[in-house]
């Protein structure tokens, strides 16, 4: 089943972080610019809004698959003749390109948001995807344990008194319910590119897998663009190559894609998912105060410092609590000897 694959996976990503017991040092390093490559993409998307949402969407996408497409080459060329055709298999492009629909959807809700709400609350709503994932594991596999229960509770009170800004403005952007919602779109349809990145990169390499999902994402938001958006014909779907904004997309794409989330994906060699997904939640607080000292976006009203950090511990308690039960499952499961 699914969940049974899913359940092997994370037993052999245990497995991997528990061989080694000393983490290189330069990993850290990877870390750390990486969350600041990923939380720093709300800022610059912000700085750059005189493109159209879905537009600029489509461009930070294109720029990525641009950077990533010899790094995918040179993988595929190194790759097993196994999985190379394991890779052209109707099930696996199905997902593949299914992954590429999910990374559209999520961006091109996100960055709409930004132009709707504050920097602040549109990174908050944005990564709160754990929520989404107990609510969904809650209703199709299980129920929650104590510890995600509290962190939800204290996810939906921390969001709903973050709530209470709305008005307010910040940077030039005020906060509304509207921005909000869009966000936490974004943050549901990152749930379905999760759950197709945990099927595809078990067997998938790296950039083979990055490649042609993001470049489906990017190609997806041009007839989304050029349907929602009347500035389109302005810009141009490829416009970036003669834009004044075109190093900000370079940018965006090289430190937010290619440091950000491949640094991420890199570290997982080493470190624990855990401790990955504990420290993205770190992401509003970052990119706010990236935001704040480089691109003027405002400080959070009250409510949102009340609100914000209930929000962003409720969201850590639901990825611990998680990690707790998956490790019950593991130990019962290994003591029988059932994992391979």
């Amino acid at each position: 089943s699914p969940s049974r694959g899913l359940g092997d996976v994370y037993k052999r990503q245990v497995v991997n972080c528990m061989s080694g017991s000393n983490v290189p040092s330069f990993v850290w390093v990877v870390l750390g610019i990486a969350i600041f490559g990923v939380s720093s993409a709300g800022a610059i998307f912000t700085h750059v809004d005189v493109i159209p949402p879905l537009l600029r969407a489509s461009w930070r996408l294109q720029l990525t698959a641009l950077l990533l497409a010899p790094l995918a080459f040179w993988q595929w060329y190194f790759t097993e003749t196994s999985i190379k055709r394991k890779v052209f298999e109707f099930k696996n492009l199905n997902i593949l390109v299914g992954s590429g629909f999910f990374l559209a959807l999520h961006f091109g809700f996100w960055v709409t948001s930004l132009d709707h709400t504050s920097l602040t609350h549109s990174l908050l709503f944005v990564t709160a995807h754990p929520l989404v994932i107990l609510v969904g594991m809650f209703f199709f596999v299980r129920k929650p344990s104590r510890m995600e229960l509290i962190g939800g509770v204290a996810a939906f009170a921390g969001a709903g008194i973050s709530l209470l800004d709305a008005g307010d403005v910040q940077g030039g952007h005020s906060v509304t319910f509207f921005g909000d919602q869009l966000a936490f779109f974004g943050a549901v349809f990152v749930v379905g590119y999760i759950v197709c990145g945990r099927i595809l990169r078990e067997w998938m390499p790296l950039f083979v897998y990055a490649f042609p999902v993001t470049l489906i994402g990017g190609l997806l938001l041009i007839p989304a663009s050029w349907m929602l958006e009347s500035d389109f014909s302005v810009f141009g779907a490829f416009g970036y190559y003669s834009h004044s904004t075109l190093w900000w997309f370079v940018l965006l794409a090289f430190i937010a894609g290619v440091l950000g989330h491949t640094g991420l994906n890199y570290c997982l060699k080493y470190v624990s998912p855990l401790l990955i997904s504990i420290t993205v939640t770190l992401e509003p607080v970052i990119g706010s105060i990236i935001g704040w000292m480089f691109f003027s976006t405002g400080v959070p009203g009250l409510w949102t410092w009340v609100g914000g950090p209930i929000l962003m511990l409720g969201i850590a308690s639901i990825i611990y609590g998680e990690h707790l039960t998956k490790q019950t499952v593991f130990d019962r499961e290994g003591a029988q000897g059932e994992y391979v």
